[in-house]
Protein backbone atom coordinates (compact mmCIF):
# COMPACT_ATOMS: atom_id res chain seq x y z
CA UNK A 1 0.00 0.00 0.00
CA UNK A 2 0.90 3.67 -0.35
CA UNK A 3 3.84 4.74 2.35
CA UNK A 4 2.02 8.46 2.22
CA UNK A 5 1.57 9.71 5.57
CA UNK A 6 -1.79 9.09 6.82
CA UNK A 7 -4.22 11.97 7.89
CA UNK A 8 -5.78 9.62 10.15
CA UNK A 9 -8.70 11.35 12.87
CA UNK A 10 -8.78 14.28 10.25
CA UNK A 11 -12.11 15.67 9.58
CA UNK A 12 -13.00 16.32 5.88
CA UNK A 13 -15.78 18.95 6.20
CA UNK A 14 -14.57 21.37 3.86
CA UNK A 15 -11.69 21.74 1.10
CA UNK A 16 -10.31 25.11 2.72
CA UNK A 17 -9.32 23.06 5.63
CA UNK A 18 -6.68 21.01 3.35
CA UNK A 19 -3.21 22.53 2.25
CA UNK A 20 -2.85 21.41 -1.64
CA UNK A 21 -0.15 18.97 -0.69
CA UNK A 22 -2.74 16.62 1.29
CA UNK A 23 -5.12 17.24 -1.82
CA UNK A 24 -2.65 16.02 -3.91
CA UNK A 25 -1.84 13.43 -1.15
CA UNK A 26 -5.46 12.02 -1.56
CA UNK A 27 -5.53 12.08 -5.46
CA UNK A 28 -2.35 10.30 -5.74
CA UNK A 29 -3.73 7.22 -3.33
CA UNK A 30 -7.24 7.73 -5.54
CA UNK A 31 -4.94 6.64 -8.18
CA UNK A 32 -3.24 3.77 -6.63
CA UNK A 33 -6.45 2.15 -5.41
CA UNK A 34 -8.42 2.70 -8.97
CA UNK A 35 -5.59 0.43 -10.53
CA UNK A 36 -5.48 -2.17 -7.85
CA UNK A 37 -9.37 -2.14 -8.63
CA UNK A 38 -8.78 -2.63 -12.20
CA UNK A 39 -5.65 -5.39 -11.77
CA UNK A 40 -8.52 -7.73 -9.57
CA UNK A 41 -5.64 -6.91 -6.42
CA UNK A 42 -6.86 -6.72 -2.61
CA UNK A 43 -6.83 -3.51 -0.73
CA UNK A 44 -9.06 -4.30 2.37
CA UNK A 45 -6.96 -2.27 4.11
CA UNK A 46 -9.64 -1.11 6.81
CA UNK A 47 -10.52 -4.50 7.48
CA UNK A 48 -12.74 -5.11 10.84
CA UNK A 49 -13.50 -1.09 10.94
CA UNK A 50 -17.03 0.50 10.36
CA UNK A 51 -18.57 3.45 9.05
CA UNK A 52 -22.20 5.08 9.65
CA UNK A 53 -23.89 7.41 6.85
CA UNK A 54 -26.38 9.54 7.52
CA UNK A 55 -28.23 10.89 4.20
CA UNK A 56 -30.78 13.57 4.84
CA UNK A 57 -30.57 14.44 0.87
CA UNK A 58 -31.53 11.68 -1.78
CA UNK A 59 -28.42 9.98 -3.31
CA UNK A 60 -27.70 8.00 -6.08
CA UNK A 61 -23.72 8.34 -6.32
CA UNK A 62 -22.59 9.55 -3.44
CA UNK A 63 -24.29 6.48 -1.29
CA UNK A 64 -23.57 3.92 -3.67
CA UNK A 65 -20.26 4.62 -4.39
CA UNK A 66 -19.00 5.04 -0.56
CA UNK A 67 -20.62 1.98 0.36
CA UNK A 68 -18.87 0.33 -2.62
CA UNK A 69 -16.00 1.62 -1.54
CA UNK A 70 -16.13 0.69 1.61
CA UNK A 71 -16.45 -3.03 0.97
CA UNK A 72 -13.64 -2.59 -0.68
CA UNK A 73 -11.54 -1.46 2.11
CA UNK A 74 -13.00 -4.05 4.33
CA UNK A 75 -15.35 -1.67 6.15
CA UNK A 76 -19.09 -2.23 7.17
CA UNK A 77 -20.86 0.83 6.01
CA UNK A 78 -24.28 1.22 8.32
CA UNK A 79 -26.90 3.50 6.55
CA UNK A 80 -29.18 5.61 9.44
CA UNK A 81 -32.42 6.58 7.77
CA UNK A 82 -32.80 10.07 9.17
CA UNK A 83 -36.92 9.90 9.35
CA UNK A 84 -36.09 6.33 12.25
CA UNK A 85 -33.83 8.00 13.91
CA UNK A 86 -34.54 9.28 17.84
CA UNK A 87 -32.96 12.88 15.93
CA UNK A 88 -36.71 12.93 14.13
CA UNK A 89 -38.45 12.54 17.37
CA UNK A 90 -36.33 15.20 19.33
CA UNK A 91 -33.02 13.94 20.43
CA UNK A 92 -30.11 16.50 20.70
CA UNK A 93 -27.74 17.12 18.11
CA UNK A 94 -25.03 16.41 20.56
CA UNK A 95 -26.55 13.69 22.24
CA UNK A 96 -26.89 11.57 18.66
CA UNK A 97 -22.95 12.81 17.77
CA UNK A 98 -21.86 11.02 21.01
CA UNK A 99 -23.64 7.89 21.23
CA UNK A 100 -22.44 7.10 17.41
CA UNK A 101 -19.08 8.36 17.99
CA UNK A 102 -18.88 5.10 20.60
CA UNK A 103 -19.95 2.61 17.81
CA UNK A 104 -18.29 3.91 14.57
CA UNK A 105 -15.01 4.98 13.29
CA UNK A 106 -16.16 7.48 11.19
CA UNK A 107 -19.67 9.05 9.98
CA UNK A 108 -20.21 10.20 6.43
CA UNK A 109 -23.27 12.59 6.64
CA UNK A 110 -25.17 14.35 3.58
CA UNK A 111 -27.03 17.14 5.01
CA UNK A 112 -28.50 20.90 4.33
CA UNK A 113 -26.68 23.28 6.36
CA UNK A 114 -22.84 23.31 6.56
CA UNK A 115 -22.98 23.80 10.17
CA UNK A 116 -24.66 20.42 10.71
CA UNK A 117 -21.67 18.39 10.05
CA UNK A 118 -19.67 20.86 11.99
CA UNK A 119 -21.61 20.44 14.66
CA UNK A 120 -21.64 16.39 14.45
CA UNK A 121 -17.31 17.23 14.31
CA UNK A 122 -17.19 18.90 17.52
CA UNK A 123 -19.10 16.39 19.77
CA UNK A 124 -17.60 13.45 17.86
CA UNK A 125 -14.15 12.47 18.21
CA UNK A 126 -14.03 10.05 15.10
CA UNK A 127 -13.81 11.61 11.73
CA UNK A 128 -16.62 13.06 10.09
CA UNK A 129 -16.69 13.69 6.17
CA UNK A 130 -18.94 15.68 4.34
CA UNK A 131 -20.76 13.87 1.74
CA UNK A 132 -22.63 17.05 0.73
CA UNK A 133 -24.50 20.63 2.22
CA UNK A 134 -25.88 23.08 0.73
CA UNK A 135 -22.80 25.27 0.99
CA UNK A 136 -20.32 22.46 0.21
CA UNK A 137 -19.71 19.46 -1.99
CA UNK A 138 -16.09 18.44 -1.37
CA UNK A 139 -16.09 15.08 -2.08
CA UNK A 140 -17.20 15.95 -5.82
CA UNK A 141 -13.93 18.02 -6.24
CA UNK A 142 -12.09 15.38 -5.41
CA UNK A 143 -13.61 13.03 -8.41
CA UNK A 144 -13.43 16.15 -10.38
CA UNK A 145 -9.95 16.98 -9.97
CA UNK A 146 -8.79 13.11 -10.66
CA UNK A 147 -10.66 12.64 -13.73
CA UNK A 148 -9.00 16.19 -14.92
CA UNK A 149 -5.58 14.83 -13.77
CA UNK A 150 -6.75 11.71 -16.05
CA UNK A 151 -7.66 13.70 -18.73
CA UNK A 152 -5.41 16.17 -19.18
CA UNK A 153 -2.50 14.71 -17.89
CA UNK A 154 -1.67 17.89 -15.11
CA UNK A 155 -3.37 19.88 -12.82
CA UNK A 156 -1.76 23.35 -14.21
CA UNK A 157 -1.92 25.88 -16.97
CA UNK A 158 -5.65 24.99 -16.87
CA UNK A 159 -8.63 27.37 -17.38
CA UNK A 160 -12.08 25.60 -16.35
CA UNK A 161 -15.41 28.16 -17.28
CA UNK A 162 -18.36 27.46 -15.25
CA UNK A 163 -21.81 27.92 -15.47
CA UNK A 164 -24.53 26.79 -12.98
CA UNK A 165 -26.76 27.46 -9.68
CA UNK A 166 -25.17 30.19 -7.13
CA UNK A 167 -24.80 27.07 -4.91
CA UNK A 168 -22.74 24.46 -2.98
CA UNK A 169 -20.80 23.06 -6.27
CA UNK A 170 -19.49 26.85 -7.26
CA UNK A 171 -18.11 27.10 -3.91
CA UNK A 172 -16.14 24.05 -3.65
CA UNK A 173 -14.93 24.61 -7.65
CA UNK A 174 -13.66 28.19 -6.73
CA UNK A 175 -12.12 26.45 -3.63
CA UNK A 176 -10.39 23.45 -4.96
CA UNK A 177 -8.91 25.64 -8.26
CA UNK A 178 -7.75 28.30 -5.94
CA UNK A 179 -5.51 26.22 -4.47
CA UNK A 180 -4.51 24.12 -7.34
CA UNK A 181 -3.47 27.45 -8.34
CA UNK A 182 -6.01 27.53 -11.85
CA UNK A 183 -7.87 30.35 -13.93
CA UNK A 184 -11.73 29.50 -13.20
CA UNK A 185 -14.63 32.23 -14.82
CA UNK A 186 -17.72 32.23 -13.31
CA UNK A 187 -21.08 33.01 -15.85
CA UNK A 188 -23.62 33.75 -13.93
CA UNK A 189 -26.95 35.75 -14.40
CA UNK A 190 -27.58 39.16 -12.50
CA UNK A 191 -28.57 38.84 -9.22
CA UNK A 192 -27.08 35.67 -8.25
CA UNK A 193 -23.50 35.39 -6.53
CA UNK A 194 -20.92 33.57 -4.34
CA UNK A 195 -21.81 33.76 -0.52
CA UNK A 196 -18.81 36.20 0.50
CA UNK A 197 -17.28 33.77 3.38
CA UNK A 198 -16.24 31.24 0.45
CA UNK A 199 -15.53 34.26 -1.94
CA UNK A 200 -12.92 35.63 0.72
CA UNK A 201 -11.30 32.56 0.90
CA UNK A 202 -11.24 32.06 -3.12
CA UNK A 203 -9.98 35.51 -3.57
CA UNK A 204 -6.86 35.85 -0.48
CA UNK A 205 -5.78 31.46 -1.69
CA UNK A 206 -5.51 32.55 -5.46
CA UNK A 207 -3.24 35.53 -4.23
CA UNK A 208 -0.98 32.39 -2.84
CA UNK A 209 -1.53 30.25 -5.52
CA UNK A 210 -1.44 32.52 -8.24
CA UNK A 211 -4.92 31.17 -9.83
CA UNK A 212 -7.90 33.36 -10.39
CA UNK A 213 -11.80 33.31 -10.29
CA UNK A 214 -13.59 36.17 -12.49
CA UNK A 215 -17.40 36.64 -12.13
CA UNK A 216 -18.96 37.26 -15.37
CA UNK A 217 -22.14 37.58 -17.18
CA UNK A 218 -21.23 36.90 -20.20
CA UNK A 219 -21.05 33.00 -21.18
CA UNK A 220 -18.95 33.01 -24.17
CA UNK A 221 -16.63 35.67 -22.23
CA UNK A 222 -16.25 32.39 -19.77
CA UNK A 223 -16.41 29.55 -22.03
CA UNK A 224 -13.85 31.22 -24.64
CA UNK A 225 -10.38 29.10 -25.09
CA UNK A 226 -11.20 27.41 -21.78
CA UNK A 227 -9.86 23.71 -21.23
CA UNK A 228 -12.53 22.41 -19.15
CA UNK A 229 -16.21 23.70 -19.68
CA UNK A 230 -18.53 22.79 -16.17
CA UNK A 231 -21.83 23.36 -16.89
CA UNK A 232 -23.86 22.45 -13.43
CA UNK A 233 -27.55 22.57 -13.04
CA UNK A 234 -29.80 25.76 -13.02
CA UNK A 235 -31.49 25.15 -9.89
CA UNK A 236 -29.88 22.55 -7.27
CA UNK A 237 -31.83 20.86 -4.25
CA UNK A 238 -33.96 23.71 -3.43
CA UNK A 239 -35.89 22.62 -6.80
CA UNK A 240 -38.65 20.64 -4.48
CA UNK A 241 -39.22 23.39 -2.35
CA UNK A 242 -39.77 26.07 -4.92
CA UNK A 243 -42.72 28.09 -6.16
CA UNK A 244 -43.44 27.19 -9.46
CA UNK A 245 -43.12 30.86 -10.00
CA UNK A 246 -39.50 30.46 -8.46
CA UNK A 247 -38.32 27.99 -10.56
CA UNK A 248 -40.14 29.65 -13.53
CA UNK A 249 -37.99 32.63 -13.00
CA UNK A 250 -34.91 30.96 -12.21
CA UNK A 251 -34.94 28.68 -15.40
CA UNK A 252 -36.20 32.01 -17.08
CA UNK A 253 -32.99 33.71 -15.98
CA UNK A 254 -30.33 31.06 -16.48
CA UNK A 255 -31.18 29.30 -20.12
CA UNK A 256 -29.48 31.21 -22.10
CA UNK A 257 -26.48 29.96 -20.36
CA UNK A 258 -27.56 26.63 -21.66
CA UNK A 259 -24.13 24.65 -22.48
CA UNK A 260 -24.72 23.67 -26.27
CA UNK A 261 -22.34 22.73 -29.03
CA UNK A 262 -22.20 25.90 -29.97
CA UNK A 263 -20.52 26.77 -26.60
CA UNK A 264 -18.49 23.81 -26.69
CA UNK A 265 -17.37 25.20 -29.91
CA UNK A 266 -16.21 28.28 -27.85
CA UNK A 267 -13.54 26.35 -25.84
CA UNK A 268 -10.34 24.13 -26.89
CA UNK A 269 -10.80 21.78 -29.50
CA UNK A 270 -9.51 19.22 -26.75
CA UNK A 271 -12.02 20.54 -23.77
CA UNK A 272 -13.74 18.27 -21.59
CA UNK A 273 -17.42 18.69 -20.80
CA UNK A 274 -17.80 17.99 -16.57
CA UNK A 275 -20.84 17.69 -14.62
CA UNK A 276 -21.24 16.37 -11.44
CA UNK A 277 -25.09 14.48 -12.20
CA UNK A 278 -27.58 14.50 -12.00
CA UNK A 279 -28.59 16.29 -14.97
CA UNK A 280 -31.38 18.14 -16.07
CA UNK A 281 -30.92 17.46 -19.69
CA UNK A 282 -32.57 20.10 -21.60
CA UNK A 283 -31.96 22.94 -19.66
CA UNK A 284 -27.97 23.01 -18.70
CA UNK A 285 -26.79 21.04 -21.00
CA UNK A 286 -28.03 19.64 -24.31
CA UNK A 287 -28.25 16.02 -25.41
CA UNK A 288 -25.85 16.09 -27.74
CA UNK A 289 -23.18 17.57 -25.06
CA UNK A 290 -24.00 15.41 -22.78
CA UNK A 291 -23.37 12.52 -24.51
CA UNK A 292 -20.87 13.76 -26.96
CA UNK A 293 -17.12 12.78 -27.11
CA UNK A 294 -15.87 15.69 -25.14
CA UNK A 295 -17.98 14.72 -21.86
CA UNK A 296 -16.62 12.92 -19.07
CA UNK A 297 -19.46 12.90 -17.07
CA UNK A 298 -19.25 9.41 -15.93
CA UNK A 299 -15.62 9.17 -15.31
CA UNK A 300 -16.19 11.60 -12.96
CA UNK A 301 -19.44 9.51 -11.21
CA UNK A 302 -16.82 6.35 -11.26
CA UNK A 303 -13.93 8.27 -9.13
CA UNK A 304 -16.24 9.24 -6.97
CA UNK A 305 -15.63 5.91 -5.32
CA UNK A 306 -11.74 6.15 -5.68
CA UNK A 307 -11.99 8.99 -4.17
CA UNK A 308 -13.95 8.42 -1.40
CA UNK A 309 -11.97 5.00 -0.71
CA UNK A 310 -8.31 7.44 -0.66
CA UNK A 311 -10.24 9.85 2.13
CA UNK A 312 -11.13 6.66 4.11
CA UNK A 313 -8.08 4.91 4.23
CA UNK A 314 -6.17 8.33 4.80
CA UNK A 315 -8.68 9.46 7.75
CA UNK A 316 -9.21 6.31 9.32
CA UNK A 317 -5.26 5.33 9.16
CA UNK A 318 -5.01 2.50 6.54
CA UNK A 319 -2.04 3.29 5.05
CA UNK A 320 1.28 2.46 6.90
Amino acid sequence: MNTLRPLKGKDFLTLMDYSKEEILRILDLADELKDRLAKGAPHECLSGKTIAMIFEKHSTRTRLSFQAGAAHLGLSAFYMDPTTMQLSRGESLSDTAKTIDRYIDALVIRTFEQEIVEDFAKHMKKPVINALTNDTHPMQLLADFQTIREKKKRLHDLKIGYIGDAWNMIHSWGIMSSIIGLDMTYAVPEGYTVKTKYRDFIDRTNRETGGSFTVTHDLKQAMTDVDIVVGITFISMTRAGMTEDAKAKKLKDFMPYQIDSEVMGWAKKDAIYMHCLPAHRGEEVTDEVLDGPQSVVFDEAENRMHTEKAVLALLLGGVD
